[in-house]
Formats: C-alpha cells, sequence, structure tokens
C-alpha cells in the first residue's frame, strides 16, 4: 500500500522546476503596469469605468451583497463569513465551486476506496464543513493583514485632516494609497459617504465588513465626534497609538511564546514524518497489522489525543489583548 517508487519522485522533481522557471521567466516579463490600477481591488474595477456608482454596486456583489448593501440570503452567519473572508469571485461561482469539488470528493473517493459510504461522507463534507474552514481561515488571515494596516490609514486621515481636508477626502485618500484590504474597504466607505449615507452608518458598514477587533474604537470615536464635536485628527492619532500598543503587545507575546510553538510543531509533526520516512525506506514494516481494526482505532485515538493537546497550546498562547 505504502510502496513508492523514486523514479516518481524524480518525475515530481522534474515538474516543480519546470513550474519555478515558467514563474520566473513570467515575473520577469511581467509589466506591472499602472501602480494605480495593481494597488487595490476597488482601484482595479474603477479603472476605465467613470461611473462610481456602479463600481459601489460591483464591488457589493462580488462580496456577497446585493446591489444596496444587504445580506443576499437570510443564513445571515454564512452571509458574514463569506463578507468577511474577502472572496471577490460572487455567490454564484463560490457555490459552482463548492459543487464541483464536492462532486470531485465523492469520485475520488469511490474510486480508491470502492465504498459508496464513505464517498457520501466526503462529498457531504466537502460541501459543508470543508468550505466553512477555508472561508474562516481566509477571513482570519484577512482581519490580521487589516490590523496590520489600520494604524497607517488612521495616520494618512490624521494628516489629511490636518492639511485641511474633509473626512470624506480623507478616507478616499487611503482608498486610493493603501493595498487591499484597508484600501478597497475605504474606499466603499468614501463611496457610500458619497452617496448618502452618513459618516457613523458607513463606519458601521466597514466594521460588518471586516469584523477586526480595532474598528469598534475607530467606529466609537467617529460617532462621538459626529455627535458632540472636537478634534478629530487628535482622537484619531490617540486612537492609532493606542492600536500601535496593542499590535506590539501582541507580537510581544508571539515572540514570547514563539518557542512553545516551535516544541509542540516539532513534538507534533515527529511521529507524522518517523511514519512517513519508516514506510519509504521499509514498504513491509507495518503490511502485518495495517489492516487490523485495533490499528487504526490506535491511529485514531492517538490522532484525537494530539489534537486536544494542540489546542490547549494554541489556547495558552493566544488570547485577546
Amino acid at each position: 500500500m505504502f510502496d513508492f517508487n523514486p523514479v516518481y519522485l524524480f518525475y515530481i522533481m522534474i515538474g516543480l522546476s519546470a513550474a519555478m522557471f515558467a514563474e520566473g521567466i513570467y515575473l520577469f516579463c511581467y509589466n506591472t503596469g499602472s501602480y494605480r490600477k495593481n494597488i487595490n481591488r476597488r482601484l482595479k474595477v474603477i479603472e476605465g469605468n467613470t461611473d462610481r456608482e456602479s463600481v459601489l454596486v460591483q464591488i457589493r456583489r462580488e462580496r456577497g451583497l446585493t446591489g444596496a448593501g444587504d445580506y443576499h440570503f437570510k443564513f445571515f452567519e454564512l452571509n458574514r463569513l463569506l463578507l468577511q473572508s474577502g472572496l471577490s469571485i460572487g455567490l454564484g461561482r463560490l457555490i459552482l465551486f463548492i459543487a464541483v469539488g464536492a462532486i470531485g470528493a465523492f469520485v475520488a473517493t469511490l474510486t480508491f476506496e470502492h465504498n459508496v459510504g464513505h464517498a457520501v461522507l466526503a462529498g457531504i463534507f466537502s460541501a459543508t464543513a470543508l468550505p466553512v474552514m477555508v472561508l474562516k481561515f481566509l477571513r482570519n488571515r484577512r482581519q490580521k493583514k487589516f490590523g496590520a494596516q489600520i494604524a497607517d490609514g488612521l495616520d494618512i486621515i490624521v494628516r489629511s485632516l490636518r492639511a485641511g481636508h474633509p473626512v470624506p477626502v480623507a478616507i478616499s485618500m487611503v482608498a486610493r494609497e493603501m493595498p487591499d484590504p484597508i484600501g478597497s474597504e475605504f474606499g466603499i466607505v468614501g463611496d457610500e459617504i458619497t452617496y448618502g449615507a452618513d459618516l457613523e452608518t458607513a463606519m458601521r458598514n466597514l466594521y460588518f465588513r471586516v469584523g477586526t477587533d480595532d474598528l469598534p474604537l475607530f467606529v466609537t470615536a467617529v460617532a462621538i465626534q459626529t455627535s458632540t464635536g472636537g478634534n478629530l485628527g487628535e482622537i484619531l492619532e490617540n486612537l492609532s497609538g493606542v492600536i500601535r500598543q496593542r499590535f506590539k503587545m501582541r507580537r510581544k507575546v508571539r515572540a514570547l511564546a514563539a518557542e512553545g510553538r516551535a516544541s509542540a510543531l516539532i513534538l507534533s509533526s515527529l511521529p507524522i514524518l518517523m511514519f512517513i520516512a519508516i514506510n519509504f525506506m521499509v514498504p513491509t514494516f507495518y503490511s502485518s497489522v495495517w489492516h487490523e481494526p485495533l490499528t487504526k482505532m490506535a491511529l485514531a485515538g492517538a490522532g484525537f489525543w494530539m489534537g486536544i493537546g494542540n489546542f490547549i497550546m494554541y489556547r495558552m498562547v493566544n488570547f485577546r489583548i
């Protein structure tokens, strides 16, 4: 079952080398074109389109919203997850990809295992749990990237306000100068203000689209300034300092926990790597016990307890600040 011909490894390395060579040629010959066009998704959509309202509608529909900015279907949690993941393929294409993946998982499992029950479970998993896991991964990655950009975006707004620009113009400067995700998100905020939304509502919509922990501070500061007045530039400057301190604290915690995370990674991957190495060098080593039901139960139990241990260690070094 685990017999592996080394010739296939040679073919795989040849394929990877050819792919890397093709990528190198592409990157060498690729013309980056306009910086304005490639800085973020919104500016790419604006290129050649003078109707800003149609641009706003297109971006909303790409993110799984209606043209008016409402959720597309009644499963609000799933729709919010799709919105915050930042995918721009649209709801129809996402459903198509999920259906194709489920059918592919069903056919592949049925081909290799010849078990209809397992194939049905694989198809259901690929159509339900797997897309949710992928969307959560994309959302977390996007929120971390947005959290790393928000302080710089606030600094741009502060400098613009001190130069005498109104708030919508300051927000539009962030949309023009910064990459995704903050560039497109603040561009949507500027477009919503342009087409009739008040500043506080546009900021709350921004929080619903992103969902990061730092945005409620921003929304609250803007809401207080709108209702009671005050120096918005000074408020945002102080907020930028608070966000930078929180980000610095997160990085400090991550650095202090680096040794524990590295130990957990090594100890968790060592049994799997040894199992692969033994099967590669001696393919018949586990052949006498591999098909025993007790072996599969023991491996499942070991994987379960290893997962619990990794989850506990993950929760010990990852907490909200």
